[in-house]
C-alpha cells in the first residue's frame, strides 16, 4: 500500500535546500497539458496542529509541526477550488512529485494545491525522535490524522480569505482511504473525494487473505504462463536447498551477503524476494518511473524475461530481484536484513523512521492479514494470521489490533447513503480487489482502468499512458467540475 506508499525503500532524494539565496525549499515540476506548459511551484510550509484531539488531558495536549506544501500559482484567490492531498505514508514530497494529474487539474479549475504530510512520518513528528516511543506513538491514529486535515484546511481557508472555496480531497493507496474517509467523517468540509487505488474493503477485514498475492501472480502469468511457472520453480528448488541446509550454495546463487544459517534467513529470504515481485506488480507502469525506487518501464514484462532468460532458475530469480533491489547496479550481494524487514503488513512496510509509524498503524487498524499459499500463487506459503498478529504486535509495540475496527468506523462495505467519492482502480494493481470496483449510486463512481497499476491516473500525462487512464482522469475531471459547481451553488444559497 498501499499504498501504500512508503511501505518500502525510497530510493530517490528529492530534497534540495536552496541555502546560498535563502530561498524557501521549493520543488518544480514541468508538465504539457491540452498544449499549455505548466511550472507550479511548491513551497513547504509548517502548521501548528494539535497533538491530540479528542482528550484535552491526555499528554497530547500540545501542539506540532505539520509539514505542508502548497501553489498558489495558478489559483483564482478567494474564488478557486482546493485541492488537498491527504498525504500518506511517506515524505510529503514523494507523493507532489508523482501526483501530476492534481497540479494539471488545478492549471484548468485556477485551483490551489495542499499536499498535507501525515503525522509521523517525513518531518511531521509530534515528538520528534521520541515519536516511535511507547507511550508517545499511541496518537498515530487514523482519527487524529483526519482531524489534522480538517483543522488544517479550516485554519488555511480562513488564513487565505478562501472560505468560501469548494474543497476537494485526492489521495493514492491508503492516502485514498483517508480521502474516502474525508468524505464520509468530514462532508461539511469536503465536497468530494478522488480515492484512487484506495483498498478500503481488505483493510478493513473484509477480504479473502489470499486475494492479494493472487493477484500479484496474476500479473506475472498475463504476461506469460511459464513465467509464473519459472517464479514458483525457482522458490521450490530454493525451499530444497534449506531443505538439506545447502547454505552456502544459497548464498552463492543468490549472491547474499552471508549465507543464511537458520530457518527464520530463510523465512526471511522468501519474504525480501516475494517483496520484489509486489513491488514490481504496484509499479507496472508504461514508462519508467522513480516513486519507491527506481523501476524500468514495464517491470512485470522485464521480470519476466529475466525469469525465463536461462535454465538457471535460481540466477533468474536473483536477477528478477535485483531489479528492484539493485536497480543502480552498485550492490555486489543482498543483504537480508537490511534490504527489507518483516513487519504487520505482508506486503512491506519499507525502512527507516516511516517504517516505524506503518508497522505501528498495522497493528492497530489498518488490517493487512495476506497470506501467500503456493497454491493460489507462485509464492512459498506463508502465513500472516490475525493470531499471528496479534502475538507480532502485542510483543513489538503491546498493543491488541483491532481487526474490524476500519469497517466499523468508516462504514465497510455499507456505502450507499454516502456521495461525491470516486473509487479509481487499475487491473494490474494487486490492490485493486480489496476496493471498490463496482459504481453504488449516481455519485460513488467506480472508475476501472485497464491496463493501469496503482493509482496511475494521479499521475501526469505522459505519452506511454493507455488510452484507458486517459479516459480515467477524463472521466474524473468531469465529476470533479460537477462538484465544485454544486458545491459553489450551494455556497451562494446559503448566503
Amino acid at each position: 500500500m498501499s499504498k501504500l506508499v512508503a511501505l518500502f525503500t525510497v530510493i530517490v532524494t528529492l530534497l534540495c535546500v536552496e541555502v546560498l539565496h535563502g530561498l524557501p525549499y521549493t520543488y518544480f515540476q514541468s508538465r504539457k497539458h491540452h498544449g499549455f506548459k505548466t511550472e507550479p511551484q511548491f513551497t513547504e510550509k509548517y502548521f501548528s496542529q494539535t497533538l491530540d484531539h479528542f482528550n484535552f488531558n491526555s499528554m497530547g495536549n500540545g501542539t506540532f509541526n505539520q509539514r505542508y506544501l502548497i501553489t498558489d500559482k495558478n489559483w483564482e484567490k478567494g474564488y478557486g477550488p482546493i485541492f488537498f492531498y491527504t498525504g500518506n505514508e511517506g515524505d510529503i514530497w514523494e507523493f507532489a512529485s508523482n501526483s501530476g494529474f492534481i497540479t494539471e487539474l488545478a492549471a484548468q479549475h485556477r485551483a490551489l494545491v495542499i499536499f498535507a504530510e501525515h503525522r509521523y512520518y517525513g518531518r511531521s513528528l509530534p515528538f520528534d525522535k521520541d515519536s516511535f516511543n511507547i507511550p508517545q506513538i499511541g496518537l498515530l491514529t487514523v482519527e487524529q490524522v483526519l482531524a489534522d486535515y480538517a483543522v488544517m484546511i479550516t485554519e488555511l481557508k480562513q488564513q487565505l480569505a478562501a472560505t468560501h472555496c469548494p474543497v476537494i480531497v485526492f489521495g493514492g493507496s491508503y492516502g485514498g482511504m483517508l480521502s474516502a474517509y474525508m468524505r464520509l467523517k468530514y462532508p461539511n468540509i469536503v465536497a468530494g473525494a478522488l480515492a484512487a487505488s484506495a483498498p478500503v474493503l481488505s483493510t478493513a477485514g473484509m477480504g479473502d487473505s489470499r486475494q492479494f498475492f493472487r493477484d500479484v501472480t496474476a500479473d506475472f502469468e498475463n504476461v506469460a504462463p511459464e513465467c509464473r511457472d519459472a517464479v514458483r520453480g525457482a522458490f521450490h528448488q530454493l525451499k530444497e536447498l534449506s531443505e538439506f541446509q545447502d547454505y552456502s550454495r544459497i548464498q552463492s546463487e543468490l549472491s547474499l551477503c552471508q549465507p543464511p544459517s537458520s530457518a527464520q534467513d530463510i523465512h526471511q529470504l522468501n519474504g525480501l524476494l516475494r517483496n520484489a515481485f509486489t513491488l514490481m506488480a504496484m509499479l507496472d507502469y508504461p514508462y519508467s518511473t522513480h516513486f519507491m525506487g527506481n523501476m524500468p518501464a514495464n517491470p512485470v514484462r522485464v521480470g519476466c524475461e529475466t525469469m525465463l532468460s536461462g535454465s538457471d532458475l535460481l540466477a533468474n530469480l536473483r536477477n528478477t530481484a535485483g531489479i528492484v533491489y539493485n536497480s543502480t547496479g552498485v550492490l555486489t550481494c543482498f543483504d537480508l536484513y537490511s534490504l527489507y524487514l518483516e513487519c504487520a503488513d505482508p506486503t512491506g512496510c519499507g525502512l527507516g523512521l516511516d517504517s516505524l509509524a506503518w508497522d505501528y498503524q498495522a497493528c492497530t487498524e489498518i488490517n493487512l492479514c495476506y497470506d501467500s499459499n503456493n497454491v493460489t500463487d507462485m509464492f512459498p506459503p506463508m502465513a500472516f494470521t490475525e493470531t499471528d498478529r496479534q502475538l507480532y504486535c502485542g510483543k513489538r509495540w503491546a498493543v491488541v489490533p483491532r481487526p474490524h475496527w476500519l469497517k466499523t468506523q468508516f462504514w465497510g462495505d455499507a456505502l450507499s447513503t454516502a456521495s461525491n467519492i470516486i473509487f479509481s482502480n487499475g487491473d494490474l494493481d494487486p490492490w485493486a480487489n480489496g476496493g471498490v470496483r463496482k459504481s453504488l449510486s449516481s455519485s460513488l463512481i467506480a472508475v476501472n482502468i485497464s491496463g493501469g497499476a496503482h493509482h496511475l491516473d494521479l499521475r501526469g500525462h505522459n505519452d506511454a499512458d493507455p488510452v484507458s487512464v486517459i479516459s480515467a482522469r477524463k472521466t474524473e475531471a468531469d465529476l470533479i467540475a460537477q462538484w465544485v459547481k454544486m458545491e459553489r451553488a450551494r455556497f451562494r444559497q446559503s448566503r
